[in-house]
């Protein structure tokens, strides 16, 4: 790997859609401390900017006029079981609005988590019951505790912020703990007063001999011996001259194109203002790109598994999770990182070095024609902006691209180890896959809701479903060649509601009706679908009730500030979907105005052995290509590569004709 820079960001003036700083979190913090007691005895779930409307940054941007600085606060009181909002005018230095949300739980933190696993391990019951099972040594116990929804809360403990855990145990200080699951184990914990309230100690199998382990000290000789992979040489990525791409404070610019990166606890790494400059005019597309809920439901109904469904955005927040990009090679090359700073559940900041990843990436051709006079030849660049998050037992890896020819890529790599459960000789396992012996990984799902507020030359925008049909036979097409192309336009939310449809290649055009490209038809960006799948639950189903954002592969809806969260903003425990099904009961008008699109995809997966003991990345992307938007290929003007990035004898140049270099 080359050497990654260590050169910090331009410094830049201060922007209105800049993250959080550290000292904004203290003073937040200090206000609800001083006019609402919330101090000792409480814990912030989260803190986040309050994002200025589009009017408040197109203003600041001409005149410099800074819009009232705000922060959003969910806070709750742990003895009275009690979640708070607020609003905090940072600029006043006053708390504009306060009130108790009744009924809901927040989001769970990172202390939550650690805090749950400590006294789990360290509680009396759990140790006795464990040690009946012959597991002595708790060091190597680890207790993850997991979130509820309403429908499988015992009635017992209805009303109580509750946790429930799986407990793994590692084969040796340093091994891979979710090799050792302990069936039939899990605790109910109240999580406000950290008390344990139940052990469920419902069965339990033997462990079988596996090999579950991935860190090479712990993989046995015999496989590692056995290995017969030539070590590879080096690849070296040098950019001698630094990168192409110039990054001022949180504003990036690279080749026509630019873009701000924000971060927020729940949505992680977020893209706003992004426009490309077309030959001196400054053209918008994107407003503000992220990922705005995840659900992994696990497709096992069996003791160990049927609670196992997670939000991880909704109930944890993935800004939470992000990790530093410093702990390994995730990034080669020239590379710019950005730190991100969050909060603990006291309101503390605390800093994620390198939480984000800026570099270019060499991407094989661009475009090429060979003909008689000689070869033309453009090899594609790409910039990438990058982070990554670790969800306990899974990572996932996002990646926003963005091409020289207009194009914006959106992939998610997810890796990291796979739930197992030990079953008994000769048992069934028929809702998952055997990975090890007497060992199966269960059928589970990762969807992905990626939240698009697309400006296309402007706000006001029309999303059409584009479609191709064949032409039927007949005098006019008597060989059954030809195909048409069927473009509707949705005009409510209730069309708005799409599925993928493979047999049309179904597709859909965010298009400006209200201007013309030089060719005179209207410009538009793409939306190809990628990772689509349906969702595979019965509507009556109560987990689906709960995430009813899966059954579409894409909603439409008209901008509003307050909707942001597919599933509901408070989604820990809770029984319906309180985001998009009740928003678009309105059936609003989603014709030439203010659009979201919010797309479904990810990873339908059916577990393999190859997953095992650590899963290799699987990959999932969709695109966003412009249509119309521009009048030719705006790529036409990427110069060659030189001959000597080429490595090509002394007498070849790289596929360009004589003295073209």
């Amino acid at each position: 790997m080359a050497e990654p820079s260590t050169t910090p960001p331009a410094a830049a003036a201060f922007h209105p859609l800049d993250p959080l700083s550290a000292e904004e979190f203290r003073a937040v913090a200090g206000l609800l401390a001083g006019e609402h007691g919330v101090g000792p005895g409480w814990r912030y779930a989260s803190i986040e900017l309050a994002e200025p409307s589009k009017a408040d940054v197109v203003a600041f941007d001409a005149t410099g006029t800074a819009p009232d600085r705000r922060a959003h606060v969910v806070c709750f009181e742990r003895a009275a079981n009690k979640t708070y909002r607020a609003l905090v005018s940072l600029t006043a230095d006053a708390v504009l609005t306060w009130r108790h949300v009744p009924g809901v739980q927040a989001n769970f933190t990172v202390d939550e988590w650690e805090e749950c696993d400590e006294v789990l391990r360290t509680h009396p019951d759990v140790v006795a019951a464990l040690a009946k099972r012959g597991i002595t040594d708790m060091s190597l116990v680890f207790m993850d505790t997991w979130t509820y929804g309403e429908a499988v809360i015992p009635d017992k403990y209805k009303g109580r912020r509750l946790g429930w855990s799986d407990t793994w145990v590692k084969a040796a200080e340093g091994a891979n703990p979710y090799a050792g699951p302990v069936n039939g184990f899990h605790c109910v914990i109240d999580v406000n007063s950290m008390e344990l309230l139940e052990i469920e100690d419902t069965f339990s199998v033997d462990r079988p001999e596996t090999m579950g382990e991935y860190v090479p000290r712990h993989i046995p000789e015999r496989i590692r011996n056995a290995s017969t992979r030539e070590p590879l040489r080096p690849l070296e990525i040098t950019q001698p001259d630094g990168p192409s791409f110039t990054l001022e404070g949180n504003k990036l610019t690279w080749q026509n194109w630019s873009l701000r990166v924000g971060f927020n606890y729940r949505e992680g790494m977020t893209l706003h203002a992004i426009t490309y400059d077309d030959n001196g005019r400054e053209r918008p597309i994107a407003n503000r790109l992220s990922f705005a809920e995840m659900v992994v439901p696990y497709r096992d109904h069996c003791e160990d598994h049927y609670r196992r469904t997670a939000f991880d955005i909704g109930e944890w927040g993935i800004g939470f999770m992000t990790t530093s990009l410093e702990l390994g090679c995730d990034c080669l090359g020239e590379i710019r990182y950005l730190d991100a700073v969050l909060h603990n559940s006291k309101g503390e900041p605390y800093t994620i070095k390198n939480a984000i990843c800026i570099h270019e990436e060499d991407n094989a051709v661009l475009w090429k024609h060979v003909d008689h006079d000689g070869a033309q030849v453009r090899r594609m660049r790409r910039l990438t902006v990058s982070f990554h998050v670790t969800v306990a037992n899974y990572e996932y890896l996002t990646y926003w691209r963005f091409y020289q020819d207009g194009n914006i890529e959106c992939e998610v790599r997810a890796t990291g180890i796979m739930v197992v459960s030990h079953f008994e000789q000769g048992a069934a396992h028929p809702h998952g896959t055997l990975v090890d012996e007497r060992t199966y990984a269960p059928y589970h799902q990762h969807f992905l809701v990626a939240r698009m507020d697309l400006d296309v030359d402007g706000t006001e925008n029309t999303v059409y479903a584009t479609e191709t049909e064949m032409v039927p036979m007949g005098p006019d097409n008597p060989y059954g060649l030809s195909l048409r192309q069927r473009n509707t336009p949705l005009r409510t939310e209730d069309e708005g509601k799409q599925d993928y449809d493979w047999q049309s290649q179904r597709a859909w055009k965010v298009v400006n009706d209200n201007t013309t490209n030089g060719l005179g038809t209207a410009p538009s960006y793409k939306l190809v679908p990628g990772g689509a799948f349906p969702s595979m639950f019965d509507p009556s189903s109560p987990i689906f009730q709960r995430s009813q954002v899966i059954g579409h592969t894409l909603w439409v809806t008209p901008n509003e500030p307050d909707e942001r969260w597919p599933s509901g903003e408070f989604v820990n425990q809770s029984g319906v979907d309180h985001g998009l099904p009740e928003w678009t009961k309105a059936n609003r008008s989603i014709e030439n105005t203010d659009v979201v699109l919010w797309y479904v995809f990810g990873i339908h997966h059916i577990t393999r052995p190859e997953d095992w003991p650590v899963m290799p990345a699987d990959t999932v992307s969709f695109w966003l290509k412009p249509v119309g938007f521009f009048d030719r290929n705006p790529a036409l003007d990427v110069v060659p590569t030189p001959a000597k990035a080429c490595h090509a004898a002394a007498d070849d140049h790289c596929g360009h004709p004589e003295g073209e270099a």
